[in-house]
């Protein structure tokens, strides 16, 4: 007898639906029990934990050739949610439970050997495929609560093999699980906290109302790491759409627990030892990276020169497009990664900088040959690179600060509200919201200067100073000062501070010093 129920193999994010047909074969010999289909060596595994499941519950396998199709049969398989699909066709074949009982149903779950159904990750994303095909899904227990977000799909979420074989016979009957609550998030200390370093808070701000890429240069115990850790709070919690989006990767992550979703954006600070496919995703399943999980939140790369080279660059595509594609021999595995890069360093090895008390003997040399291990590409996508000086024994004596992140954050939402209301009330992509991804007709019609912001751009440009991506960024950073100011047009002030925003890492005190003829502190082109 031939029994099927569907399941998912996962691309990323994308579900996709697999055909689970189980086939007994011959009489009285020998038991075989075969699956195939492309599966790896979890999924090869099942047969076992499918064996030992079944004797937990009291089932003994039949004396006959069981063979397991997992259809198409090109598609790879991997994982072991596999289990509970294999087991229930398994069933259905042996007359355990109705053989039409598994129609209108999909299936992923792990098998423990005593017959517990236990929980796996990408519940969500299978979920939401179950929906869309019109079916409902069977999962574990402890993934009923995450797949219950999907909306309007059927869900069962058995502890045990026994307890969904009594469901389906009819002895028991198992409720739907209510979906997880949605969480506050950790605590986000705050800027009040900063002493000094008003430009750099400054830069910080900026940096939140635009979803700009930011760069913090600065010796050892400058508060560089403090302020990153203190962006969360600038920022507005997850839409809608994008909870849906982030929970999709930390469910194929398995980093959700018990369904509990929350609206605060990522903050991932990975360690500077993380290899080019922890930080971008890959490895054995192609699991997704750092890059992934800060999907709509934010990466921060502290000691940015001590990454490897290899992996540093490889968040250059990343950070153009917002997805990274892992390329295998066999298939191309794609995850969202539009994230907001903030990173830290010390101006050379040993910290201390080429100025001031204590100053580094080796200076420039030892500026130059630190920052050169980042290239020059990837200091290219950094739209504000921000200079933190010592913090000093007068600022430390000084009181908290009047503003913190409660007056910095209501005006970050109100410029982010000022980018979605210009781009929706225009028609345009609202993907394209935020100025750091502004681009063709959006940065045309509200991010062209005024003629003396286009005279000043212009002198920077010529100098040299500005690539093409620099000039794009340039003006995505002006715009976004112009709202935070509540500007409509975007003006010479503007594109002045923008400049000085962009100025490059290696000497930049000593430019600035030598270029501060121009007006309000502008270097001058």
């Amino acid at each position: 007898m031939l029994a099927s129920i569907a399941t998912v193999a996962f691309e990323g994010v994308e579900a996709r639906r697999v055909d689970v047909q189980v086939q007994l074969v011959g009489n009285d010999g020998p038991i075989v029990f075969a699956v195939v289909g492309l599966p790896d060596k979890a999924v090869a595994e099942s047969r076992e934990r499918v064996r030992g499941a079944f004797a937990g519950i009291g089932l003994a396998l039949p004396p006959r050739r069981i063979i397991v199709n997992l259809a198409p049969a090109d598609l790879p398989k991997e994982g072991s949610h596999f289990d509970l699909p294999i087991a229930l066709a398994l069933l259905a074949s042996l007359g355990v439970v109705p053989p039409d009982a598994l129609s209108g149903w999909m299936a992923v779950g792990e098998l423990g050997l005593d017959g517990r159904v236990l929980p796996v990750g990408g519940t969500l994303p299978a979920a939401v495929s179950a929906s869309a095909m019109g079916l409902g899904l069977i999962c574990p227990e402890a993934n009923g609560p995450e797949a219950a977000w999907a909306g309007e799909v059927s869900i069962l979420a058995p502890r045990s093999l026994i307890g969904l074989i009594n469901h389906f016979k009819g002895t028991q009957v198992l409720r739907a699980p209510a979906a997880g609550p949605v969480t506050s998030g950790t605590a986000v200390p705050d800027l009040r906290e900063v002493k000094g370093q008003e430009s750099a808070k400054r830069a910080l701000e900026v940096a939140a109302a635009g979803g700009h890429n930011l760069l913090f240069v600065g010796p050892p115990g400058s508060g560089k790491s403090m302020m990153a850790q203190r962006l969360p709070g600038l920022l507005p919690p997850l839409t809608p759409r994008e909870l849906l989006e982030t929970s999709m990767v930390w469910s194929v992550a398995g980093l959700i627990e018990r369904g509990a979703l929350t609206r605060e954006r990522p903050f991932r600070a990975p360690h500077h030892s993380a290899s080019m496919a922890a930080l971008t995703g890959g490895g054995l399943r192609a699991k997704p990276g750092e890059a992934s999980l800060a999907h709509n939140g934010v990466l921060f790369l502290d000691e940015l020169p001590e990454y490897s080279a290899q992996a540093l660059d490889s968040l250059r595509q990343p950070l153009e497009t917002g997805e990274i594609v892992v390329a295998r021999a066999n298939a191309h595995v794609r995850y969202p990664a539009r994230f907001q890069l903030v990173a830290a360093m010390n101006p050379c090895r040993c910290g201390l900088g080429g100025a001031g008390k204590g100053a580094c003997g080796k200076a420039p040399r030892c500026q130059r040959d630190y920052q050169n291990r980042i290239s020059g590409p990837m200091f290219d996508r950094i739209d504000l690179t921000v200079e933190t000086p010592p913090v000093t024994a007068a600022d430390m004596a000084l009181p908290p600060p009047a503003e913190g992140t409660a007056e910095a954050s209501a005006r970050v939402a109100v410029a982010r509200a000022m980018q979605e209301d210009r781009v929706r009330e225009a028609g345009l992509d609202p993907l394209q919201a935020l100025n750091a991804r502004a681009s063709g007709e959006t940065l045309d019609r509200f991010a062209r200067p005024d003629e003396a912001g286009r005279a000043l751009l212009m002198r920077a440009g010529e100098a040299g100073g500005l690539t093409a991506r620099g000039w794009t960024r340039t003006l995505r950073l002006a715009r976004t000062i112009a709202d935070l100011e509540g500007s409509t047009g975007v003006v010479r002030r503007h594109i002045a501070e923008a400049l000085i925003y962009r100025r490059s890492t290696v000497g930049a005190q000593a430019d600035f010093e030598r270029q501060d003829g121009g007006r309000a502190g502008v270097p001058a082109w």
